[in-house]
């Protein structure tokens, strides 16, 4: 049967089966490591096995997970890399000296700080906007015409929701392109691809692994023929960012059950955010699986099975009251990241305290525990 006339498979099927790989030198159903830095040539000096020639350009067990990830991604082509931050690094280094970009403001920090001294060192053009705002990404757009818009959905940590298919619209109204950091969603939940966007980002350190054992970054597109894509290609290899092969055997064994966490992870959420949208001791709860958080009908039309495994909520009293919350707190741990199998709090003021952030935010991470045992785990330390 010919690949084009196969059903198309679900995404729970795709991750078990890790998108068909397997071992074929042992007939193992889980594909082996391959740590060879250098692979051989015949006689007449041709690669022995297609483009195999030296680690640093790439491997067996990172392309396996890039194949898997495209399947689930929706995508024609995936490149992994060793962070979240060099996947957006590669990106930026392939624009233009002089070229303008647009960035949602207010999004993950580490990357609008490194998005902004790069671009200064660079000579290029960096303008901010809410982009969860068509009116203001419109107008924005025409003002600066910019070659490349970045946003976030959900963004981290405000749970902003970008309508992805009216921003692509506007986007290429001005011939940008629209890059979507879907890191929160996961492919699971949200595939910007299929909504008009032409390349996306994902930290698979997060959600995509799952298990906080991994750090890597992705890069997913249609058009792989694409001149900007094409010299993040050339660059990855010329610098040898191109995730190791252990790494990528542990992201694809995370993979597997991805469709499965993400959905528990969810289910999860959207039950600590309606009991703590009704805390006394909470002033406001963002999380888009809330009817009335102002991205929730755009975020239920864009996002399947569920609305991710972030949230964040504003403990009264600032940021004293907020700190012997998360202090108080014994199944979540004080930690950094999001997306794991384990539940995670973080107060974002002290990490970034000059971003606006209100010094009573608590982000919480949901993993796969009972909601119950994580619901009377924030009761008792909000004090209900």
């Amino acid at each position: 049967m010919d690949e084009t006339d196969r059903p198309r498979l679900h995404p729970a099927t795709i991750a078990a089966h890790a998108g068909g790989a397997t071992d074929l030198a042992t007939a193992g159903v889980v594909p082996a490591v391959h740590v060879a830095t250098t692979f051989g040539r015949d006689e007449e000096y041709r690669k022995m096995q297609g483009d195999n020639m030296y680690l640093r350009y790439h491997n067996e067990n990172t392309r396996i997970a890039e194949q898997v990830l495209s399947k689930l991604e929706g995508a024609r082509e995936t490149l992994l890399f060793p962070s979240g931050m060099a996947a957006t690094a590669a990106l930026f280094r392939a624009l233009e000296t002089g070229t303008r970009v647009l960035v949602q403001s207010q999004i993950y920090w580490g990357t609008t700080q490194w998005i902004r001294k790069f671009c200064e060192r660079r000579g290029i053009g960096l303008e901010e906007v809410e982009a969860s705002d068509p009116a203001a990404l419109e107008a924005a757009c025409k003002e600066h015409r910019p070659a490349l818009v970045w946003v976030e959905t959900p963004s981290n940590p405000w749970l902003r929701i970008t309508d992805v298919a009216r921003a692509a619209e506007i986007c290429h109204g001005v011939g940008a392109l629209l890059v979507v950091d879907s890191t929160a969603a996961s492919p699971v939940l949200s595939q910007p691809l299929s909504l008009g966007a032409d390349i996306v980002m994902h930290s698979a350190t997060k959600g995509i692994n799952g298990h906080s054992d991994v750090l890597a970054g992705a890069l997913s597109t249609n058009d792989p023929q694409d001149q900007i894509w094409q010299e993040i290609v050339e660059d990855r290899g010329s610098a040898g960012a191109v995730l190791g092969p252990f790494e990528a055997w542990l992201l694809t064994r995370g993979m597997r059950t991805l469709p499965l966490r993400i959905r528990e992870m969810s289910r999860n959420a959207q039950a600590l955010a309606e009991f703590l949208a009704d805390h006394p001791q909470v002033e406001q709860v963002f999380y888009p699986g809330l009817p009335d958080h102002p991205g929730h009908e755009v975020a239920a039309r864009q996002m399947a099975e569920g609305f991710g495994c972030l949230l964040s909520l504003v403990v009264r009293g600032g940021v004293e009251a907020a700190l012997n919350v998360a202090g108080r707190l014994q199944l979540f741990h004080r930690a950094t990241s999001l997306g794991g199998v384990e539940s995670l709090v973080e107060h974002r003021h002290t990490i970034e305290p000059h971003t606006g952030i209100p010094e009573g935010l608590l982000r919480l991470s949901v993993g796969i525990e009972d909601a119950g045992d994580l619901i009377a785990d924030l009761g008792q330390a909000l004090g209900q």
